[in-house]
């Protein structure tokens, strides 16, 4: 390591001066840089969000497309990969690769699993994933416990939300919690940019804010409260923004658990792979913890809970 280190010191010290700067003229427009970030954050959901939401309700305008959800098997499928490799990438940065594919394989086994049988058989399987998993992580002399819990963290809500899918008005109920996850996530963003004031939990996440998490919670509650109208999901308005209450907490908690996983890592963005947002895994963290809520939820009116 100190090898490295003075061979990076020297790499530096022979790089080229950098050319002398040219002034900006005064009447140049000069966009910020939150700016900047705000924009291409922007540009990134305009891209993202429509293919996403078609895959998910494509139900509404196609039926014989999605009768068995096979479309939106394929996505769940590639992000589940993607994501695999971001979590090797940040939990085993000198063996990533093995450690993405056994995740990887683990994870899909008990989604295809799901998509072919009961989603209990589904957990049993990924739970036996996640060990095999991180006993191949043993044998490769990494941190086993991060690669067990990787295959957890991943699996569980790509279960959940295949499940939902799959399950009675599949459609809607992916529409809920993809449409309440960003609304808090995005209102949560804006208005804590906008608004500023004390810090949420400043060890781990010193840009998030109180003002960006109760404008985040509003956003969940009066989404859901939109959505109901369209899809009559709940008896009352009052339901689903009760709802919308529960999914938007969650997906605070889980953007919050995100920035703890990073800081544990020691790693800025999970990724590079989505301009403006980081990684994959950056931009459905919160989303991850709202498919488990609203699975809960979707799990109670089964059972005949009336919501």
């Amino acid at each position: 390591m100190p090898s490295v280190i003075a061979g990076s010191a020297q790499w530096i010290r022979d790089m080229p001066p950098s050319p002398p700067k040219t002034p900006k003229s005064e009447g140049q427009p000069v966009l910020g840089t939150r700016t900047r970030e705000l924009l291409v954050r922007v540009a990134s959901a305009l891209v993202l969000i429509p293919v996403v939401l078609w895959i998910a309700t494509v139900h509404r305008a196609w039926p014989f497309v999605s009768q068995d959800g096979w479309p939106f098997l394929i996505l769940i499928s590639i992000g589940v990969g993607l994501l695999c490799i971001e979590w090797g990438a940040m939990a085993t940065p000198t063996n990533a690769g093995r450690l993405s594919v056994a995740l990887t394989i683990a994870i899909l086994a008990a989604l295809f699993t799901t998509y072919l049988g009961p989603p209990g058989l589904s957990f049993l399987i990924l739970l036996f994933g996640g060990l095999c998993t991180g006993l191949y992580a043993y044998r490769l002399g990494l941190a086993w416990m991060d690669a067990a819990y990787g295959a957890l963290y991943i699996g569980f809500p790509a279960i959940v939300i295949l499940w939902l899918r799959l399950s009675p008005h599949g459609g809607d109920w992916v529409l809920f919690a993809f449409m309440i996850a960003w609304a808090s996530d995005s209102a949560a963003y804006i208005v804590g940019k906008l608004v500023g004031g004390p810090k949420l939990w400043r060890r781990y996440s010193p840009n998030k804010t109180w003002s960006g998490f109760v404008g985040g919670i509003i956003a969940g509650m009066l989404t859901a409260a939109t959505l109901s109208d369209w899809t009559h999901l709940f008896a009352h308005d009052t339901s689903a923004s009760i709802v919308g209450l529960i999914v938007a907490l969650s997906t605070m908690a889980g953007d919050l658990w995100e920035s703890a996983l990073k800081r544990r890592f020691g790693v800025k963005d999970a990724g590079s792979l989505i301009p403006g947002h980081g990684g994959l895994m950056d931009r459905v963290d919160g989303l991850m913890f709202a498919i488990v809520a609203l699975g809960g939820i979707r799990l109670l009116v089964l059972l005949g809970t009336q919501i």
